[in-house]
């Protein structure tokens, strides 16, 4: 049982706490333990934030890195995970003081002065916190350079602790601290050149780099810091032993580098551009599956070339692609979208094309008919992408907005909007990486373009056709 409604949580909790109650009434002896308590009502309790870095919902499951490592920890405990996001960052840790939560799986960094509210577990992993500028402004490469500039970081994070500890070498150093904001809002501001500078820990700005081009490092702002979850203050050490005994049991089996490596292999090996390796794919690899491609066009009515691109986009159509969170073959299906349209193996490049482009066909029903052509075809790859509830949130920001819903330019707009606090908590299923779509539907553009173009002269069919069967079970 996994929720991220905090009203919930708040009634468990009430729960938990009477529970315990009744326990301690029926046998007169010394209080449980926190351990004991959280095998009693059989579930652990964990506060955390919407980011890519911790905690967001994906295409089909909910997915980051702290969710992960939360989720596994409850099953060794066997016991029920109930994990939610706070509305603010500062609230994270009043919440594990006030025993709201048992512990806060939210990427926090180890530093003084929250050493005297919580205790840590073990660190699982090193981060450095980075000022970040605009290209083309000038790097600054000191605090002195700073001033003068709008610096914003968010409210309650150790960066605005930091620059408390920093300021004695600079005294006329300000800045603000945003309640509302988060990181990825803050690194759109510096790109879009609304603020100057903001602090960013490495890891979250290694994921969200490549989206903001603009945005830049200037300079590490003091030594490498921690990550560890919060754990309650006390003499009761019973849950922090054993969060130490299955860290030491991840770091030691090698499980803790696989899995930060699912989340954070994006960052470096993402490839969008590459015109040239397409060009040697195009003559080396595409003809191998062309048949595939236009079977499957036969088999949908989705134009080939719109397909392959999208092949191309997922997987350089390379059959035997597979990525750190597991999704295989040249249309790089999950295990439940391979299961949905009746794929039995990911990596046979023939069931791998035609099944996604059952999927695809499945996705584009669900856009609205009246939406014309091509906008019904970019929002359909948007939502084949992040998923088509998240495409929906966008759709809304749009609407409020005063912009078109069936515009794909307007949604596109809009679609970063999703990874940004003061937007994301507005919509029903929250935080999502609201580029990604953005980037992934401007590269399948930009192949199909290139195979309308090298494939000049082959057909005279439109661009793209309504889907007129299913893909029968193979």
């Amino acid at each position: 049982m996994e929720s991220t409604r905090a009203s919930r949580n708040a009634a468990s909790w009430r729960l938990g706490t009477a529970a315990t109650a009744a326990l301690l009434l029926a046998t007169c002896e010394s209080p449980p333990s926190l351990l004991e308590q959280i095998k009693t009502t059989g579930e652990l309790r964990v506060v955390t934030r919407n980011s890519p870095t911790t905690f967001y919902i994906g295409r089909d499951a909910v997915l980051g890195p702290e969710y992960d490592l939360a989720r596994g920890f409850a099953a060794r405990l066997g016991v029920d995970l109930r994990i939610y996001t706070a509305d603010q960052f500062w609230q994270i840790l009043p919440d594990v003081m006030t025993g709201r939560a048992h512990l806060a799986a939210a990427g926090l960094t180890v530093t003084p002065p929250r050493l005297d509210l919580v205790e840590f577990g073990p660190v699982y992993q090193r981060v450095e916190a980075q000022v970040i500028y605009k290209l083309g402004t000038g790097r600054p490469r000191t605090l002195r350079d700073l001033l003068g500039g709008r610096l914003e970081v968010v409210s309650g994070s150790s960066h605005a602790g930091l620059l408390e500890r920093v300021r004695y070498r600079e005294p006329l150093l300000t800045w603000i601290e945003s309640p509302a904001a988060d990181v990825e809002e803050l690194v759109a501001k510096v790109a879009s050149g609304e603020i100057d500078y903001t602090i960013v820990d490495s890891n979250e700005f290694a994921v969200t780099q490549h989206f903001y081009p603009e945005a830049r490092v200037a300079f590490p702002l003091g030594p490498a810091g921690s990550l560890a979850w919060a754990l309650p203050l006390g003499e009761d050490t019973s849950l922090r032993e054993q969060v130490s005994a299955y860290f030491a049991e991840l770091t030691a089996s090698g499980e803790l580098d696989r899995l930060l490596n699912r989340y954070y292999y994006y960052a470096g090996d993402f490839d969008y551009v590459g015109s040239r390796a397409f060009v040697r794919h195009f003559d080396a690899r595409l003809p191998r599956y062309r048949e595939y491609f236009m079977e499957a066009e036969e088999t949908t009515g989705i134009d080939w070339r719109l397909l392959a691109a999208m092949g191309y986009q997922e997987s350089h159509w390379n059959p035997d692609a597979v990525s750190p969170t597991g999704v295989r073959g040249i249309m790089m299906l999950t295990e439940t979208t391979a299961a949905m349209v009746g794929v039995a193996d990911r990596v046979d490049p023939r069931l791998s094309i035609l099944g996604g482009a059952q999927y695809f066909t499945r996705v584009l029903r669900k856009i609205p008919e009246r939406i014309a052509e091509p906008d019904r075809t970019w929002l359909a790859l948007a939502a084949y992408n992040i998923g088509f509830g998240h495409l929906e949130d966008a759709r809304i920001l749009t609407e409020i907005a005063g912009k078109n819903p069936d515009d794909w330019e307007d949604v596109r707009e809009h679609l970063p909007l999703l990874s940004q606090k003061k937007w994301y908590q507005r919509t029903r299923r929250g935080y999502a990486r609201g580029w990604e779509p953005v980037y992934y539907v401007d590269n399948v553009r930009r192949y199909y373009d290139m195979l309308e173009w090298m494939t000049a002269g082959d057909s005279m069919d439109p661009i793209i056709l309504e889907p007129v069967q299913e893909l029968a079970s193979r």
